[in-house]
């Protein structure tokens, strides 16, 4: 078993203290950001369906409503939105197959969901202890493990075959088999072991040595970031790529620094701030978040002002209800992509709070790169 990284008794007590004030100071929270994720929070509240899923039957989309929540200090049942994340987890709990599978869509969506929902599920275990999540974790742990691909990593359908597909996928699962390292539960280290082989091999140099090196590897002096299979960088597969091995410990690996350079490169040059429509997208924006926040030092403290600013000055704000306080998502339509983008908002200013299990992290350091 790989180490585990926090007590559930530190997480618990964080949220039975809601006044808690965990963020380091105004560069990390202000209260323009406080306010913007009131808003965000509210407008989850307000058009959350009956059945708990903002009419969407993606499972992963429904979680990511979950864990704005959580990011907040809302837990089922207890704080002003208790009500909202347990009609939420009950969707998502009666929705789970009797195969673990945590998906009810198409079944070219099977990964992207089930890794999203076993994440989340996760961080709802580590501050609830809930019997009937926890049963539901096991059952989709143990399908992410038995549907590994041979080459370490995964497929958008819930097969084991010969090759993973893409980078994609692979944050996905890692993010959840570190949430469930979090909260004191095995993983077979084989199955880490792989997913890192196959993580790596989505690194790619980018150019020349440019006078900056991050340890001793033949590449750890030139520019690159992770792809998605091997080909072009973007700004969401090179934070992937760094958030993988963060979540499997790897925090000094120079791929990590490389890639998160070319973020920070990316946020300079080609952050988009569209008025409604949350920066980049919420795809990428999940990751770049978390990506910055778990290399920390002059990197989160450089880039999160920025990210955190261009988030509120995008924020919806309208005499509609169904749009005042949102963020369109950017790759998902209708509501399903308002509580996409919404939730990834919220989720990224709240951040600073440090509630979430997963948040509870070792920070890299660039002078001491993993040579591997």
């Amino acid at each position: 078993m790989l180490k585990t990284w926090v007590a559930l008794g530190t997480v618990l007590a964080v949220f039975l203290s809601p006044a808690t004030l965990l963020a380091e100071g105004d560069w990390e929270q202000t209260p323009a950001s406080e306010e913007a994720s009131d808003r965000g929070l509210e407008w989850l509240a307000r058009n959350q369906g009956e059945a708990g899923n903002w009419d969407s039957d993606d499972l992963g989309l429904v979680s990511m409503g979950v864990l704005a929540f959580l990011s907040a200090g809302h837990a089922p049942d207890r704080g002003k939105y208790g009500d909202n994340v347990r009609r939420a987890i009950d969707y998502i709990i009666a929705n789970a197959k009797p195969s673990g599978l945590l998906n009810i869509a198409s079944d070219g969506r099977d990964m992207y969901n089930h890794g999203l929902t076993v994440f989340v599920l996760t961080q709802a275990y580590g501050i609830t202890n809930d019997r009937r999540i926890g049963e539901v974790l096991d059952n989709g742990l143990k399908l992410i493990t038995d549907v590994q691909c041979e080459d370490g990593g995964w497929d958008y359908k819930a097969k084991r075959q010969s090759r993973g597909h893409d980078l994609s996928l692979a944050v996905m699962q890692a993010k959840a088999l570190r949430g469930a390292m979090d909260i004191g539960l095995e993983i077979p280290p084989t199955t880490v072991e792989a997913a890192i082989r196959y993580v790596r091999a989505r690194y790619k140099p980018e150019g020349p040595p440019d006078g900056k090196s991050y340890g001793d590897h033949p590449d750890a002096g030139r520019p690159g970031a992770f792809t998605y299979n091997g080909n072009k960088a973007t700004t969401a597969m090179a934070a992937c790529g760094a958030v993988c091995l963060q979540e499997f410990g790897l925090y000094n690996d120079f791929r990590i620094h490389r890639s998160m350079d070319h973020v920070l490169n990316d946020i300079e040059k080609d952050m988009p701030v569209r008025k409604g429509h949350i920066p980049f997208d919420a795809y990428t924006m999940y990751y770049v978040g978390q990506g910055l926040y778990q290399v920390g030092g002059d990197r989160w403290r450089q880039a999160y002002p920025k990210i955190r600013d261009a988030i509120i000055e995008s924020q919806q704000r309208s005499e509609r209800v169904d749009a005042d306080g949102s963020w369109e998502g950017g790759k998902v339509g209708g509501k399903p992509g308002q509580l996409f983008g919404t939730a990834v908002a919220v989720f990224v200013l709240n951040i600073p709070n440090r509630y979430l299990p997963i948040l509870q992290k070792g920070e890299a350091d660039p002078e001491n790169a993993d040579r591997r």
